[in-house]
């Protein structure tokens, strides 16, 4: 099998192959790593081993040792403790609950971090090297990748959370790992400062000079790829095409939904649910991409006002036009706005719609789940519950589960009057200690901490 292809959306970087895009994350000239082109969606099943294995396989070709896959994803299925993987659970006629949570972490990170971690791992035996990962997180990207790569002999992990934004049992998920190889950095600031940091270490060249340096972000495209199967995974196990509800903040688990449609998965919507920090929202049905301080909500894991997955979404409704898609980012990092003209902005739309629930539409949610059919769910479910709550479809809908809702035991028992019963991973956690270094949202601290990390 030939090696699949990869360009960058700013069109400054030479084609790569998979190994080389999941090792670097992001391309040299500052793009999101894409595929050269789609490969059609292979036929059958539904058991979730195999169908990550025939998405990703086209993904990767020759570019990993022979049988990394096959390894990395019996690594992934066995972490899970339900049979089904994602089991797909309908709530009321035509509504259903895609379940991500019955991971490491209960949380729909484990889905592709887990597979990441594995092919990594794989991709530097063979190459001998090591490698140095940044991630950026609003709770459970870092607790995913924190499980999945602690203790890696080839891998460092620089985590870097915003101080006192996420949940206090995201934070322990993190900084509760007593792993050398392990430094989480608590940040004085938002997600975006996190974010904006992370991708400024990516470009440092002083820092590439001693070693690979990479991220497990989403802006890593085998992140996004292997989230891929669950979207086919949920619509195989339905008898009509689907209306599919994301709850999302950096948009990589929505683009995951774009891209198993582009490989011929028959879908009947897409919804990106966010939450009072809208800049998605506003961007998709505005047109108008603007940087805003980002705000504290119960759903901590979509704050986000600068969902770095946006550029791939301008790149593939642009028809993959470089120029522009370069050229609006880089007005928006010098200007912190910019606008989507008319037939763009039309484009995007055809490719995904937003709603945005406020804070006082995300507990009556929750209360909902509750009062109504007995679920106790997440504020994100929450917010993607009421998203779909305001739509007429033709058809299934399928809102997109993506934590335990013990994983948010303030919000969740303020809206239902009781604590979530703890899933086992977060049970688990009891009094452990913890290591973390707060920090400004400053490159030099951050540039500091990574090398300190891989002297």
């Amino acid at each position: 099998m030939q090696s699949a292809r990869y360009i960058s959306t700013r069109g400054g970087s030479p084609e790569t192959d998979f190994a080389q895009a999941l090792l670097r994350g992001m391309a040299p000239d500052g793009g999101l790593y894409m595929p050269l082109e789609w490969p059609a969606l292979p036929a059958g099943g539904t058991d979730y081993a195999e169908i990550a294995r025939a998405v990703m396989t086209p993904f990767i070709g020759d570019a990993l040792p022979p049988g990394a896959l096959d390894r990395a994803v019996d690594r992934l299925v066995a972490g899970f403790d339900h049979p089904d993987v994602t089991p797909l659970v309908e709530i009321e006629p035509g509504l259903h609950l895609l379940e991500l949570f019955h991971g490491p972490t209960a949380a729909f990170k484990d889905l592709a971090m887990q597979l990441a971690a594995s092919l990594a791992d794989e991709a530097l035996r063979a190459s001998g090297e090591t490698l140095t990962l940044v991630v950026a997180t609003s709770g459970d990207t870092g607790a995913a990748a924190v499980r999945a790569f602690a203790g890696a002999e080839r891998i460092r992990l620089v985590v870097l959370h915003p101080l006192d934004r996420v949940s206090p049992v995201q934070r322990r998920q993190m900084t509760t790992c007593q792993a050398d190889n392990v430094l989480n950095l608590s940040i004085r600031g938002d997600f975006d400062d996190c974010q904006r940091l992370v991708k400024q270490l990516l470009a440092d060249e002083g820092l590439r000079a001693r070693g690979r340096l990479s991220s497990v972000n989403s802006i890593n495209w085998a992140r996004l790829a292997g989230q891929i199967p669950y979207y086919v995974a949920a619509a195989r196990r339905l008898d009509a095409p689907a209306t599919f509800v994301v709850p999302t903040g950096n948009l990589g688990d929505a683009f995951a939904g774009i891209a198993a449609r582009a490989m011929g998965l028959p879908m009947a919507g897409l919804v990106a649910a966010v939450n009072a920090n809208d800049a998605l929202a506003r961007a998709i049905n505005d047109g108008v991409y603007a940087r805003r301080p980002a705000v504290e909500t119960t759903s901590v894991s979509m704050d986000v006002q600068a969902p770095s997955n946006f550029e791939r979404l301008v790149f593939e409704a642009s028809g993959r036009d470089a120029d522009a898609t370069r050229d609006l980012f880089e007005t928006f990092a010098r200007d912190g706005q910019a606008c989507l003209d008319d037939e763009l902005r039309q484009a995007v739309q055809i490719q995904i719609a937003a709603v945005s629930v406020d804070e006082a539409a995300t507990h009556d949610s929750i209360a909902r789940a509750w009062t109504r059919w007995g679920r106790v769910v997440c504020p994100h479910t929450a917010v993607g519950l009421e998203a779909a709550r305001r739509l007429a479809p033709q058809g299934p809908v399928v809102v997109l589960s993506t934590a335990h809702a013990s994983k948010f035991p303030d919000a969740v028992g303020a809206a239902v009057g009781f604590d979530p019963e703890p899933a086992p991973v977060v049970a688990a956690l009891a009094d452990r200690a913890e290591r973390l270094t707060v920090i400004d949202a400053d490159l030099d601290q951050a540039r500091e901490a990574v090398q300190a990390l891989s002297r």
